[in-house]
């Protein structure tokens, strides 16, 4: 079982996604592809159908506290304008679509964060939930009228502790999946402690020097039941997220090239951007 005994039911989810199909395929904010945007519930329509088994959901907030997933920083590419979605009001948010996603009559609006995760209440489905925990505790109390406890995995860098004490102090414990460059990082981790539900860890490699490429490393972590996480995505700023291992070399090379070794390494989540190739891999190595 994956996580601490205490929350053993909040954790099902993931434990049973995981022993069904390894490594979970994560999509990285669903599939946008011709008309269908990032973080919208017709492109975790599409992953799903990509098949992925998670989709990570970027979560930004409107001054009055009205959440929305999307990335912000990205309204200029995206939305056409200069204004950071979290200077405004859900009033103006409202107004806002997707330029090059519009139809004749068929504005692609941001999408309410409860709106897309609630879509799926009650499906086979975890939403890995990034970006967020600078606005906690005000967000899980929204999630919790959601009731979607497992299927929401909530991500934190390993060393936000103000964050960390808040998910503590939280009534319901939400499955965490904690960031982490170092094993300083993870060792300073509340594992085990029955406040704090948390699964997993998302490891960060620059490159293959990092502890994370020691099999006997991640073999300590499987013992300690952590749910292992890699991020295959390829960053715009030129910093690698795995040493390398990445979407561009799946695309450039071939998906053995970028993701086999990590599979050979036993990690139990992979997050990328093209869910269908990677699900292709672990059907081909099965």
């Amino acid at each position: 079982m994956l996580g601490d005994t205490p929350h053993a039911a909040t954790n099902a989810l993931i434990h049973r996604l995981v022993a069904q199909a390894h490594p979970l395929v994560v999509s990285h904010g669903g599939v946008s592809v011709g008309v269908v945007p990032p973080n919208t519930s017709m492109a975790v329509r599409g992953a799903l159908l990509s098949g992925a088994d998670a989709v990570k959901i970027d979560v930004s907030s409107s001054t009055d506290h009205v959440f929305y997933a999307f990335h912000d920083g990205t309204e200029p590419e995206l939305l056409g304008v200069e204004e950071n979605i979290q200077t405004l009001p859900a009033a103006t948010i409202a107004g806002l679509s997707y330029q090059q996603r519009n139809r004749p009559g068929h504005p692609a609006r941001v999408e309410r964060l409860a709106s897309v995760l609630s879509d799926f209440r009650g499906k086979d489905v975890l939403f890995a939930l990034d970006r967020s925990w600078w606005r906690w505790p005000t967000l899980l109390k929204v999630l919790d009228g959601l009731q979607m406890t497992e299927q929401c995995l909530l991500k934190v860098p390993a060393w936000e502790f103000s964050a960390l004490g808040k998910l503590k102090a939280h009534k319901v414990k939400y499955p965490t999946l904690a960031i982490c460059s170092t094993e300083e990082e993870l060792h300073a981790l509340p594992l085990h402690d029955p406040s704090i539900n948390l699964v997993g860890v998302e490891l960060i490699a620059l490159d293959e020097d990092s502890a994370w490429f020691d099999p006997d490393v991640v073999d300590a972590l499987r013992a300690e039941s952590l749910l292992i996480w890699v991020n295959s995505e390829t960053l715009t700023t030129g910093v690698p997220l795995f040493a390398g291992f990445d979407d561009e070399k799946a695309l450039a090379h071939s998906p053995s090239a970028a993701w086999s070794q990590l599979l050979e390494l036993g990690v139990d989540a992979i997050q990328t951007e093209y869910p269908w190739l990677l699900h292709e891999l672990r059907r081909l190595r099965a």
